[in-house]
């Protein structure tokens, strides 16, 4: 984007262009939409001011101001013209991948500089978390997410080199690399232009359910670990999670974990900690059954949520998915429960002691290591049911979708990340 731009000019080609992006409908609610800015604003002209446009669109701090600037076309002149509105969201909301990320690579430069540094991701990181979770005004500050800030960062790449800064940045190809790790960062960075009160993507945090009786202080599923796991899933698995097994409370028993975490028969959330104080774990998109061979589908995801936050989805190399084995007595079928990789050697697995278990690099999901060391033992397990709307419903109208339909979906899954086998 430039900065040499006048501040309202229907000769500006990119206006023309981006222009063509939306119906006469938007354009006619965009135009709306500016006029009660501007008059907001009591600007001598047609203009909205800083202040009017982050607090439309609730941005905050040093990330607003790096929107508008954005938005500006980086004009310095404090004045939002209808074109510079409709240049800004043609390109950050109609515009190819390719020009929405370039978008969003250049808003976390909160310092204009010129490069994204560490200092910089970190400002958009507190800006994010206090907007999403209110940090700021409650008891906790937003000094208090320090360690969750660092658990994203911890994610991202710092390589590139810049001649005249001390500081080592973010590239361009590492950002991508790191929204992909982080689906609900990009997300919430994606969706800024859309006021919070219209229900921003990327904001929403499922409402976590337990007994009272609990400690709180047990509970290993802080809302924003959930928040960054639910990143990859659709709306209707967002609503509610409520605990089904946690180690403390229901013991050390194969048995009763099976027992209480196959009664919805719905999606379930498994987080582990291990004895190295790392956390991490995978999101189950079908029911745990006893099976003597991999079962489940693409939906299904590993996750780590400390000292690094990352989520690695199915390449679609391979469909050695889900795995849940129970009473066997062969080697070849360890009893357990698992995800990813190959026998004996999975992307993240279960004794059916439930002391022990591994986690190793896989193909299944692009995954390394999830812990320290690839032999773990876990300290705490939890086991959180994703309670669905569509879920509920389906309980009247008997499940929905026969296996060949599941099958085809799946198969669509595979198409959209290049692996599906081309034989049929």
């Amino acid at each position: 984007m430039g900065n040499s731009q006048s501040p309202s000019s229907h000769g500006d080609p990119r206006f023309a262009s981006s222009s063509r992006a939306f119906s006469h409908t938007e354009l006619e609610a965009l135009k709306s939409l500016h006029a009660s800015l501007a008059a907001q604003s009591q600007s001598n002209g047609p203009y909205v001011s800083p202040s009017v446009f982050k607090n439309y669109f609730g941005l905050r701090g040093p990330l607003g101001d790096r929107m508008f600037d954005l938005v500006t076309q980086q004009r310095k002149d404090q004045k939002l013209t209808f074109e510079d509105l409709v240049i800004a969201k043609g390109i950050y909301e109609k515009g190819t991948k390719d020009e929405i990320e370039e978008f969003i690579h250049q808003l976390l430069d909160v310092s204009g500089d010129g490069i994204v540094g560490r200092s910089d991701l970190e400002c958009v990181l507190v800006a994010m978390l206090d907007n999403i979770f209110n940090m700021d005004n409650s008891e906790h500050g937003s000094s208090a997410h320090h360690e969750t800030v660092n658990i994203f960062l911890n994610a991202a790449k710092f390589a590139k080199h810049d001649e005249g800064h001390a500081e080592e940045s973010l590239s361009f190809e590492d950002f991508r690399t790191w929204c992909t790790l982080l689906p609900s960062v990009r997300k919430f960075l994606g969706s800024l232009l859309i006021p919070p009160n219209q229900g921003r993507p990327g904001s929403q945090v499922p409402r976590l359910l337990h007994l009272e009786n609990i400690d709180p202080n047990m509970i290993l599923l802080k809302k924003v670990y959930a928040w960054h796991i639910g990143g990859i899933l659709p709306q209707h698995d967002l609503e509610e999670w409520k605990l089904l097994y946690h180690s403390s409370v229901n013991g050390l028993s194969f048995s009763t974990f099976l027992g209480n975490v196959s009664k919805d028969k719905g999606p379930t959330v498994l987080i582990i900690k291990d004895k190295k104080g790392y956390v991490y774990g995978a999101y189950a998109s079908q029911p745990w059954e006893r099976h003597g061979d991999f079962y489940g589908d693409l939906k299904s995801f590993l996750f780590q949520l400390y000292p690094t936050a990352s989520i690695f989805r199915p390449t679609g190399a391979n469909t050695n998915l889900q795995w849940c084995a129970v009473n066997f007595s062969s080697a070849s079928i360890p009893n357990g429960i698992g995800f990813g990789g190959k026998v004996n050697h999975f992307g993240l697995f279960l004794s059916a002691t439930l002391d022990q278990g591994h986690t190793f690099s896989c193909t299944t999901f692009g995954s390394p290591c999830l812990s320290k060391t690839n032999q773990i033992y876990p300290e705490v397990i939890e086991c959180w049911g994703v309670v669905t709307k569509v879920a509920d419903e389906e309980k009247h109208d008997g499940r929905k979708g026969s296996v060949l339909e599941r099958f085809k979906e799946d198969r669509h899954m595979l198409n959209m990340v290049g692996r599906a086998n081309a034989s049929e």
